[in-house]
């Protein structure tokens, strides 16, 4: 049977694919009609309720709906009949007649009347009512980011297959019958008070404004006061490593609303932070002119912000003095003590060029390879494991192959809350009938669409790991021919797990025996399995081994290298790949080389013109080390909070203000920012041209959208202003410059120009050739190892360096919460984001609040050895017995000042999932932002 139909539409012979409407094909063929209920993105069935899209086929009687009905052999179609043209505009006219005019609704710009209006249709002025009540309800605004305005519902059902098939969040469904239907969210509650995680497929995906965006009403909240955009611009989201593609619009030089793009790596999809977190850029807290700290300004390691002006500490300067001042004491550094007395941070948030550009700063110009950034306190530990055993730090394959596989294991990320984009993939997968096995030391929302929810004892992935090894390994259901061509060391994980029985493990990990051994069976008896992890494997002492544990799980199965199988740690933020691939790392080059291997230092020796150090530089945690130490003196910082992020927070703080020169790049005055000598008001996101790449290794263009406010610079223009005043020949004329200069030393970017890029705004490294599309899948033919094979590095079972005991009987545990992101430094700045989640918490198990005598709601000091920080205290069934979790993001209560600096031998990552702590209540409510 042929895969290709052959019919007449509008009287030209057309062909479709099997499975094709004729909607699609119309649209393939340059043919405009209307549609309202069929929502023309990835992901959406075709309902074919209202009746919008309808077409004449000769012989039949009756119109189609040409959004469900697809094409026969020989079938005649025509779009253009009277009898489909008049049927088209009753439905118009018939919606519209329940509607307001356009001009007096907030549904000016819908779908729906951009068709009314070609079609001269207006609204009524005699409204009449969907309920059987009568009784027209008021706009709903309870919602801080989306307004429900029930006149313009048509019930057309394409806010519940977004919320519910797309999103997988299952939030609103429809209510009454006929006429009298409308949307609920849960059991009729307000919008604002349902479990709505506020992502907006619903409002994207909506053709009537019946959902819309908050940000686009007038001042009464009643209308909507942009009536057309100024522009749209093609962008991404500035927030987590999935990297959704974004239109931004703006009106009168602000950005007024965000939408999803089809991109690869959402397909119009976005969260609440990506569609409605965008307004950070615009606020009055921005860094506008250049500041220099007063010679009588104090430096404290514990600045509290609460009500102090800026001008007290700093005074404005320009641009001249203050270039000046920051290069030049730095340079003076160098001159007096040599290139190890200075150290750089760079920027996960920044782009592919600013971050090569800034490294090769550091190293050419500062003379030492102390430079990092914030991957060391995400996926140190899962890079150094992956180096060592397939000889590459990036994933093996997309999120997006989650939908190929029959097996995902999620262990130690949570991606409702952090990756919530390829969380949809995951539900989606799970929907289809793959087994999702979800592990993580607290519950969460994901192990609602598992097949397997492992909730163990924290700190104990090894245990449970080393025992799904065992199964795997005892019941012979590896691979041993994949393992024979392809993999070293398995007879020492062999050996090594011998000890690690389900039986044995299933009092240290909390989980019992014959469930381990059921998904140990279900992921290496499955044709295809994949595993994604996040920071709750890698924010340990022992993070390297759990991910040489995950490593091994793939190798002696066979799963990795093809599709629907592989190892994919979820990158925590935008461009944290990218930064990483382009060398802001201390012991790497650009593309993961060793800076201890002479022949490939003498080629950047040869291509940047100098000597180089041929040391490793010191990791965040080591600086911070080495400033208390006297060795370090000077710092340059862009975009990066090490004074909120990193551990033991007091002692970063401190240590930050010791130093004799400290130059902060940044677009907030930071909490970094406050010890800083010299200020360099920078560019956001929305602002600047340049690559990022996502946690599925994909080149993406990010253009701007707005200029910079006041006297604010670009960020790759004030690195390369420095390296010239500190003695550079630097002469860069523009971002693709760097760029190919970049893409000249990174084998990953051959074939991937800038050209490329711009027009192709999605391209996955590594890429064959410049017209070949990028490899999804990597070490399909072994692995970039010096013998081509992966090696088994055995995990032994080693505790948290810091255990509960008499004084500390609880265990602290940090993460993120969705509304927020990394130091919330541009989240805490979104008014929807901020309104949501308005001031610091610290969550436990309502059991173990109930045990220890105190309320939800009230406030509470939680202790650990470094330190006391006072939250609100939320009941959360997620959190397990005997833990508490607090976000990171929240100055008012600043977790990291409480956690543990102790590293990851290895990947030199601190360990910010597990310490001791106490909890007590307090007596004073804390401040917000």
């Amino acid at each position: 049977m042929s895969s290709k139909i052959t019919f007449t539409l509008d009287e030209k012979t057309v062909t479709a694919s099997e499975g094709e409407t004729i909607w699609e094909v119309a649209k393939r063929e340059g043919k405009r009609i209307p549609h309202l209920c069929h929502v023309d993105a990835p992901g959406y069935r075709p309902d074919g309720n209202c009746r919008a899209c309808m077409v004449d086929i000769e012989g039949e009687r009756v119109l189609a709906a040409s959004c469900i009905r697809k094409p026969g052999e020989g079938m005649v179609v025509r779009t253009d009949t009277e009898r489909a043209v008049k049927s088209r505009e009753m439905v118009f006219e018939l919606l519209a007649s329940n509607m307001r005019p356009a001009q007096e609704g907030p549904d000016n710009q819908s779908v729906f009347w951009e068709w009314a209006s070609s079609m001269g249709i207006g609204g009524s002025e005699r409204l009449g009512s969907k309920f059987s009540s009568g009784v027209q309800p008021e706009l709903d605004l309870s919602n801080p980011a989306i307004a429900v305005n029930l006149d313009a519902c048509i019930s057309c059902g394409a806010c519940v297959r977004a919320c519910r098939e797309v999103q997988v969040n299952d939030v609103i469904g429809m209510a009454n019958r006929g006429n009298h239907a409308f949307p609920v969210f849960d059991m009729h509650d307000p919008m604002g008070h349902s479990t709505c995680v506020t992502c907006g497929e619903c409002v994207q995906a909506c053709p009537t404004g019946a959902l819309y965006e908050k940000s686009l009403m007038d001042e009464a909240g009643k209308t909507r006061a942009v009536q057309a955009f100024d522009k749209v611009v093609d962008s991404v989201c500035p927030f987590c490593g999935v990297g959704c593609q974004t239109s931004v619009a703006v009106k009168d030089g602000k950005i007024v609303q965000v939408d999803g793009r089809d991109g690869y790596a959402n397909e119009n999809r976005l969260c609440v932070k990506g569609r409605f977190g965008f307004d950070y850029v615009m606020s009055a807290e921005r860094l506008t002119k250049p500041l220099i700290r007063r010679d009588d300004a104090p430096k404290s390691g514990d600045i509290d912000l609460s009500g102090v002006d800026p001008l007290t500490i700093f005074r404005e300067a320009t641009w001249e003095e203050a270039l000046e001042r920051a290069a030049g004491g730095l340079k003076s550094l160098l001159d007096t003590h040599g290139g190890k007395a200075l150290a750089g941070f760079g920027s996960a948030k920044g782009s592919n060029e600013e971050a090569y550009l800034f490294q090769k700063l550091v190293r050419q110009g500062f003379g030492t390879n102390n430079v990092d950034h914030c991957t060391r306190l995400c996926h140190a530990s899962s890079v150094a494991a992956l180096m060592e055993g397939v000889g590459s730090g990036a994933v093996s394959a997309p999120f997006n192959d989650a939908m190929k596989a029959e097996c995902i294991i999620v262990i130690g990320a949570r991606p409702t809350t952090n990756h919530p984009v390829a969380a949809t993939y995951f539900k989606q997968a799970a929907k289809l009938g793959a087994k999702l096995v979800v592990m993580d030391p607290r519950k969460q929302d994901l192990m609602r669409h598992a097949s397997h929810s492992l909730v163990f004892k924290p700190g104990t992935d090894v245990a449970m790991l080393n025992a799904l090894l065992h199964v795997i390994i005892e019941e012979k259901l590896y691979d041993e021919q994949y393992i024979q061509a392809n993999v070293s060391g398995f007879e020492a994980l062999r050996e090594k797990v011998k000890d690690f029985s389900p039986e044995a493990m299933a009092e240290v990990c909390g989980i019992e025996a014959e469930v381990l051994r059921d998904v140990a069976r279900t992921y290496a008896t499955a044709e295809r399995s994949i595993i994604f992890w996040g920071m709750g494997i890698s924010q340990h002492t022992h993070g390297t081994d759990n991910s040489r544990c995950l490593i091994a799980l793939a190798l002696i199965t066979g799963h990795v290298g093809r599709p629907g199988t592989g190892l994919h740690p979820l990158r925590g933020q935008n461009n944290v790949q990218g930064a990483s691939d382009a060398g802001l790392i201390p012991m790497y080059f650009p593309d993961y080389k060793s800076v201890e291997n002479a022949d490939i230092r003498g080629q950047y020796e040869n291509f940047w013109g100098q000597a180089l150090d041929p040391k490793r530089g010191l990791t965040v945690v080591e600086i911070i080390d080495a400033i208390h130490d006297g060795e370090i003196r000077g710092m340059y910082i862009q975009g990066e909070n090490p004074a909120m992020s990193d551990p033991d927070q007091t002692h970063a703080r401190q240590a930050l203000a010791k130093l004799e020169h400290l130059v902060v790049q940044d677009i907030f005055l930071t909490e970094t920012a406050w010890h800083a000598d010299v200020v360099l008001p920078a560019s956001a996101h929305a602002e600047k041209l340049g690559t990022y790449t996502n946690t599925n290794r994909q080149v993406q263009i990010g253009r701007p959208a707005l200029e910079p406010p006041g006297e604010a610079r670009q960020d790759w223009e004030l690195i390369v202003e420095i390296g010239r005043r500190m003695g550079l020949d630097w002469n860069y004329k523009s971002v693709s410059e760097v760029y190919t200069e970049m893409a000249s030393v990174m084998p990953s970017l051959r074939n991937i120009s800038w050209e490329r890029v711009e027009r192709e705004e999605s391209v996955i490294y590594p890429a064959d050739a410049e017209d070949k599309p990028g490899n999804e899948i990597i070490f399909s033919n072994g692995f970039p190892t010096s013998d081509g094979r992966g090696r088994i590095t055995p995990a032994d079972l080693l505790p948290p360096d810091e255990v509960p005991d008499e004084e500390y009987p609880l265990v602290l545990t940090t993460g993120r919460l969705l509304e927020h992101w990394h130091t919330g430094a541009m989240t805490r700045r979104a008014g929807v984001l901020n309104a949501i989640e308005p001031v610091g918490i610290a969550a436990m198990n309502p059991r173990e609040i109930a045990r220890r005598g105190l309320s939800q709601g009230e406030m509470v000091k939680v202790e650990t050895r470094r330190g006391t920080v006072e939250a609100i205290l939320r009941a959360d069934r997620e959190v397990a017995d005997g833990m508490i979790f607090m976000p990171f993001c929240f100055n008012e209560s600043p977790a990291n000042k409480l956690t543990n600096p102790m590293l990851d031998p290895y990947g030199k990552i601190p360990e910010f999932k597990y310490c001791a702590a106490q909890i007590e209540a307090a007596d004073e409510i804390p401040r917000s932002r």
